[in-house]
């Protein structure tokens, strides 16, 4: 399930200016010409993250700061402004590069709010080129990157002021071609500081005593990309002449126009360029404002046709043109370049989202500013992109993968269309069938599927209509997109979809009031409802489906598209989300949607069949709920019937995991005492045999409900598995069968012996630990309620108890953490439980109780009883050993530690073993105490009884090599028959 995400901070004003103008005026209260100690640069290093942390808060804000912004910024930028002077000043004088380099972080985090504030005297164009240049400046430092694109920025904006250059040459030098040259060596830089080059020479080109370089720049350019081809540089290159094509004249942009398709068709050859991204956005982009420099500069008014939020007006406006233009044939072929870069492809196995969305905006603006008549028929051909791969495709599914691009890029032209208010109303009917087809795009690759940004773009094509377009326009169309809307807001699997998908509805309410109960289903479906998945599917679903006129198209979509989904939450979801729809009228709605699921039974696919299962299970348990639909029975049984059309191989195919347990949860759910007899499903009974014997949990417990289910028909003592004691109805049919029980028990205490290993590892670990809990619950029961048995010793023999403690012991000392964990937590469930309400209860009194209680529930212990720790669990264990009628299990418990190959076991077991031995006597006395002599012969006995197992004899032998090693074994020459043993 998705997490909630966190809220965005909403402020009001810059409520931490106090803090922030008190950290930052810490900062520049530094000397930049001392270096300080290590302490104190670090302190300084936090208060700059201190300051940028507060700026990022803002950072969506930014207007906030707009009031006190100049007096934030102005202390900062002069602080580098009078540094930068005392360097050039005085070369010789050495500064911290440390302290430079966080101011001008500091100004960088300014710059992504406002940049208007840097300094910008003309004097200042000769400081801050020779502090560029200056070695002891920290410019030339490569950390230092934010120094030089404050630098940058900072010539860059004394070039915006018109003065004449030239009265700044020394001589030997232009200072334009010294700007020049400074920005060229920073543009092929992969750092920001390629940024700060850009607008500095595209700022520098635009200016009219310089502007004559701009033709060189370009040419210099295309040569270096025939020659060498550098991806920085050619990208840096490329974000100049965009940068001028937005700010510089439309005579410029024409003049170099040729120049600049030059370089287009020079980028062509290179490979290496074309597979980068950048330099196909940046292309695209370039193109797109060329082709808009050799337009009329202003053609046609904005067609804005939606209805204002601050008024009804639904008249377009005229557009404003005489006669119809020449279009330069450069801006066809700028529109043709861009219809494909709209469907730009997959690159080395990245999609390049912003390559398609710098093209969607530029064909556009291209067609804002074309006649009326132009304008649409770039639009039909956005619209024919979609058919390029749909004429092959028998429906949306059998797509290829490439079709995601061109789906995604028609998508986003179409937004950037309709945003603009240029979509005819006659072709509103064509684009609104796309986009339902764009909606439900999700094509399967691999494990997992593609298309949520094409579904994300045609929410946004929807929002862009609803803001641009007539309400009279849409009015035709209003309940087919509400009903989409609607579905996908709250059924698809991405978070982002659905709340792009909320928010289209929301703009269409606010603006057109065209969709049916439009402020009531809002509310159901705003951005916090559908946010988390469960919560859209089985609270906001069910509220919408509540107007009929939702609900047929939300049981439609979970029938068609959610239930056959490859995610399988998704399709469990969307069955619960079924059932939750069709319980608001279940005797109109239960018999049609069943026969509807049913369907998907007769798929191949796998993924259909477990969708189908689920819906006719969901739909059982709803009939189960309510008693007083008539004849329920007869409707279950027709449910259940269903089951017969999926083919018992295929439920018991070892793939098919999901189908074996949707099949064991359809029984669960829909099996009525009339089928047990006269079944219309004759292979019931082996689906659930298939799924108690499944090696994947959850089927075995789905297999299990299916059984305690059918336990509540009829009796089933014959039944002796014991994953079925914690769900068999045994209340309905109560039997006193002591040997019954005690053969179960057995069987449990038998599986304490499961060492089972495959691929998958120590798979016997989990029949061991379902093991320990099953003794535990049975013994609990059993002792609980002793007093209501005739006899306890027939249905708990004393000696079958205290082996099944010993059982216990022995995995509450073996190698795995996990393991020892469950057996100790049981073991103690056990060692606290209360003695039988019987005769002789000291029979099952748990032998050394005083010991196991001083070890394991003394206050000492409370806080850490963890077994899994092997440091503090194994100095205790070893003392159990002490306990005669657990030894042997014990022992051969602690072994198998011994011999495990995780030191984190190996190391504390071996050393508490070694420490127990040496505080044993030689030999045994009087009573039944341990000694050395009888842990040796104990260990020979396991090594003797087992032969032939190496998972026996080897750790054995560890252990006798562990207790040699220790010199422990060396006290058995004192006594007579040591050495002997």
């Amino acid at each position: 399930m998705e997490e909630e995400q966190p809220e965005e901070k909403f402020f009001a004003s810059f409520e931490k200016h106090e803090q922030f103008a008190g950290l930052q005026e810490s900062l520049l209260s530094k000397d930049l010409f001392e270096n300080p100690n290590e302490e104190t640069d670090r302190h300084e290093t936090e208060t700059l993250r201190s300051l940028s942390d507060i700026l990022d808060e803002y950072q969506e804000q930014s207007y906030l700061l707009d009031p006190i912004l100049e007096g934030l910024v102005t202390p900062v930028a002069e602080k580098l402004r009078v540094h930068a002077r005392l360097m050039v000043s005085n070369p010789s004088r050495t500064s911290s590069i440390s302290r430079v380099g966080r101011i001008a972080t500091l100004l960088y985090l300014y710059t992504k709010f406002r940049v208007r504030f840097f300094p910008h005297e003309v004097t200042d164009v000769v400081v801050a080129l020779e502090y560029m240049n200056l070695p002891g400046s920290g410019t030339q430092e490569a950390e230092q990157w934010a120094l030089r694109y404050i630098v940058l920025l900072w010539i860059s904006i004394i070039c915006m002021i018109p003065f004449d250059l030239a009265q700044f040459n020394d001589g030997t030098n232009e200072v334009s071609s010294q700007i020049e040259d400074v920005a060229k060596m920073h543009l092929a830089k992969a750092g920001l500081e390629r940024d700060g080059a850009a607008i500095l020479l595209s700022r520098l080109y635009i200016r009219k005593d310089v502007s004559g370089q701009f033709p060189r720049f370009l040419s210099d350019t295309q040569s270096g990309v025939e020659g060498t081809a550098d991806i920085f540089k050619c990208i840096g290159a490329l974000k100049v002449v965009a940068e001028i094509l937005k700010i510089g004249s439309a005579e410029q942009a024409r003049d170099n126009a040729p120049s600049i398709w030059s370089l287009f068709r020079a980028i062509e050859t290179k490979e290496a360029l074309m597979n980068n991204t950048l330099v196909r956005k940046l292309r695209s982009k370039v193109l797109s404002r060329t082709a808009l420099r050799l337009l009329p500069a202003k053609y046609q008014i904005v067609r804005l046709k939606g209805r204002s939020l601050l008024g009804t007006s639904d008249e377009p406006r005229s557009d404003n043109g005489d006669g119809d233009p020449d279009i330069p044939e450069d801006v066809e072929a700028a529109i043709e370049e861009l219809m494909q870069a709209l469907q730009d492809k997959v690159s080395r196995g990245i999609q390049d989202t912003v390559v398609r969305w710098s093209a969607a905006k530029g064909v556009a603006r291209i067609a804002e500013r074309l006649p009326a008549e132009f304008g649409k028929q770039i639009f039909d051909g956005v619209l024919e992109l979609f058919a390029i791969h749909s004429m092959a495709a028998a429906n949306l599914y059998d797509l290829p993968a490439i079709a995601e691009c061109t789906w995604h890029g028609a998508c986003l032209a179409c937004a950037e269309i309709a945003r603009r208010g240029l979509v005819p109303d006659d072709k509103l009917t064509q684009l609104v069938g796309r986009l339902s087809q764009a909606l439900s795009f999700d094509i399967r690759k691999g494990s997992h599927s593609i298309g949520s940004n094409v579904r994300d773009a045609a929410t946004y094509v929807l929002w862009s209509l609803a803001r641009a377009q007539k309400a009279s326009a849409l009015t035709p169309l209003a309940e087919g997109l509400a009903q989409k809307l609607v579905t996908v807001s709250l059924y698809d699997r991405e978070v982002q979809v659905r709340r792009a998908a909320s928010a289209a509805f929301q703009e269409y309410v606010g603006r057109t009031g065209l969709f049916p109960h439009g402020i009531d289903v809002l509310r159901k479906t705003d951005f916090y409802a559908v946010g988390v998945r469960r919560n859209a599917y089985l609270v906001a679903a069910p509220e919408v489906a509540e107007h009929p006129i939702y609900r047929t198209s939300l049981i439609d979509h979970i029938l068609s598209v959610s239930l056959r989904h490859w995610d399988p939450v998704v399709r469990q979801l969307s069955s619960q989300s079924l059932k939750a729809i069709c319980e608001l009228d279940l005797v109109t709605l239960g018999p049609s949607t069943a026969s509807r699921a049913s369907n998907l039974l007769r798929s191949v696919d796998v993924d259909h069949i477990n969708g189908g299962l689920l819906a006719l299970a969901e739909l059982a348990a709803a009939y189960d709920s309510i008693s007083a639909i008539p004849e329920r029975d007869a409707r279950k049984r027709e449910v259940f019937a269903y089951l017969n059309l999926v083919p018992l191989h295929a439920i018991q195919a070892p793939r098919n995991t999901p189908v074996t347990t949707a099949a064991c949860y359809l029984i669960s759910t829909a099996i009525t005492s009339g089928e047990i007899h006269d079944t219309a499903v004759p292979h019931w009974k082996e689906i659930i045999d298939t799924g108690l014997r499944h090696r994947d949990s959850t089927v075995q417990e789905h297999a299990a409900n299916a059984l305690a289910s059918v336990s509540r028909l009829v009796d089933c003592s014959v039944s002796s598995l014991g994953t079925l004691l914690g769900v068999l109805d045994y209340k309905a049919y109560p039997h006193n069968m002591p040997d019954v029980i005690q053969e179960i028990y057995s069987a449990l205490k038998d599986g304490l012996d499961d060492y089972t290993v495959d691929q998958r590892g120590d798979v016997g670990s989990w029949i061991r630990m379902a093991s320990v809990k099953g003794l535990t619950e049975v013994s609990s029961l059993l002792l609980t309620h002793g007093d209501a048995l005739p006899t306890l010793e027939e249905y708990l023999p004393p000696a079958l108890y205290h082996e099944a403690i010993g059982g216990i012991l022995k995995q509450g000392v073996e190698r795995l953490d996990n393991v020892r964990q469950t057996a100790g937590e049981y073991f103690i469930q056990l060692l606290s439980h209360p003695l039988p309400p019987v005769q002789n209860a000291d029979a099952w009194r748990i032998d050394g109780e005083d010991l196991f209680k001083r070890l394991f529930l003394a206050y000492e212990h409370l806080r850490r009883r963890d077994w899994k720790d092997s440091t503090w669990l194994f100095p205790m264990a070893v003392q159990i050993l002490g306990v005669t009628r657990y030894r042997k299990q014990v022992l051969a418990g602690l072994v198998l530690s011994v011999g495990s190959k995780t030191d984190s076991t190996q190391r504390p077991v071996s050393q508490s073993l070694v420490k127990y031995a040496e505080g044993l006597p030689v030999s045994a006395g009087e009573g039944d105490h341990y000694a050395l002599q009888t842990l040796v012969e104990d260990l020979l006995n396991q090594i003797k009884a087992n032969p032939g197992s190496n998972n026996a004899v080897i750790p054995a032998l560890q252990t006798l090599t562990v207790l040699l090693e220790a010199e422990t074994l060396a006290r058995l020459q004192d006594v007579p028959d040591g050495l002997d043993t």
